[in-house]
């Protein structure tokens, strides 16, 4: 795993390119079971948690497959 401290930082970090391209499988299992958890200390903190992985399911979606359903993403019509 790349270094978590790079990548599990106070929710003021940037969500960076670099950042993303950090992450490794090792890395998203943490993450996800952090959201399924949900006891964060604040609710600032699990939502920067969500906007990560949602972040990663966009740019690594090969490392997000089995916890898209941590994004609560579901089909809407805005008509």
């Amino acid at each position: 795993m790349q270094n978590s401290n790079v990548l599990f930082m106070e929710t003021a970090v940037s969500i960076t390119p670099e950042r993303l391209e950090a992450f490794d499988e090792a890395a998203t299992v943490i993450l996800a079971k952090r959201l399924e958890d949900d006891d964060y200390p604040t609710p600032f903190d699990g939502l920067a948690d969500w906007h990560l992985l949602r972040a990663l399911a966009i740019h690594r979606p090969e490392l997000t497959g089995p916890y898209l359903h941590l994004l609560d993403q579901e089909p809407f019509d805005e008509d």
